[in-house]
């Protein structure tokens, strides 16, 4: 229920905490930064490091907001400069798959679901913890949106299509996959990674639209997000083909603020 002045001073607080004292993830970050980034400087790093540390405090805390928020108040703060890219493919009646990354605001990208026709569903992977889930699932719903986990995501999929009923589907896309469950490799920042697969191999079999969502921190609490369709007929497309497209354009989003990613994912942690 804080105003946002407070909560960013409050933020401000727990980067100190979290950062100088807990040093959460620290080495992680580190490591993925000097992986990723390896023509940076040491000093250069280190500023992205300390930046991207007081950004993760920043959408924590933004995160929790969305409990209390208003509509009015978030589509100022989280604004789509051109909807009309959604809003076409929606008169074409296909469901459609959209793709992002971890990447500044990923958490108030929920408030698409405000703005289109179509049932929205965000995919998510279940947190351990039955308190936090549960927490994450009322944040992550506020704004019509239909939170299914990612073992929940092929049957609901499967239901949706056989009923015909047009849906757009969110994927985070941009993490490390299971080993055992890997079918392609590619360069991410330079580094031959396992990729997930999935929107793509989903989009090819149900004729699915797929799209990806750009994200720009403004300043501190304001966001602008762009469309930009990835094919609009997955089945012509090439294998893998579109992942890879989606790969390079998040890697322009980070090379042009690398501190707005969220580094303390184990993203490299398998590679060759």
């Amino acid at each position: 229920m804080l105003p946002f002045r407070v909560l960013y001073l409050l933020s401000d607080f727990i980067y100190i905490i979290i950062y100088y004292v807990i040093g959460y993830r620290k080495t992680t970050v580190r490591e993925n930064i000097a992986l990723a980034l390896p023509n940076l400087s040491e000093k250069e790093r280190l500023v992205i490091e300390k930046k991207s540390f007081h950004h993760l405090c920043d959408i924590f805390l933004e995160m929790i907001k969305t409990l209390s928020i208003s509509r009015k108040e978030l589509d100022k703060r989280f604004v789509f400069t051109n909807l009309e890219v959604y809003k076409d493919l929606e008169k074409k009646e296909k469901s459609i798959a959209l793709m992002m990354a971890h990447y500044a605001s990923y958490e108030w990208a929920v408030s698409l679901n405000q703005q289109i026709k179509f049932e929205g569903y965000a995919i998510y992977k279940k947190l351990s913890n039955p308190y936090f889930d549960k927490l994450v699932r009322n944040i992550r719903s506020r704004f019509k949106a239909t939170l299914i986990t990612n073992k929940e995501a092929i049957p609901v999929i499967i239901e949706n299509n056989k009923n015909k009923k047009l849906s757009l589907y969110g994927f985070a896309s941009d993490q490390s996959p299971r080993i055992n469950s890997v079918f392609h490799w590619q360069k991410f920042m330079g580094i031959e990674v396992p990729v997930h697969t999935g929107a793509e191999m989903l989009s090819k079999k149900y004729n699915m639209t797929m799209i990806f969502l750009k994200t720009k921190k403004i300043k501190r609490g304001f966001y602008e997000a762009s469309l930009e369709v990835l094919s609009e007929n997955p089945k012509e497309v090439p294998n893998y083909e579109i992942t890879d497209k989606f790969l390079k354009l998040v890697e322009q989003q980070i090379i042009e603020a690398p501190e707005y990613y969220l580094w303390t994912h184990k993203r490299w942690k398998h590679r060759r």
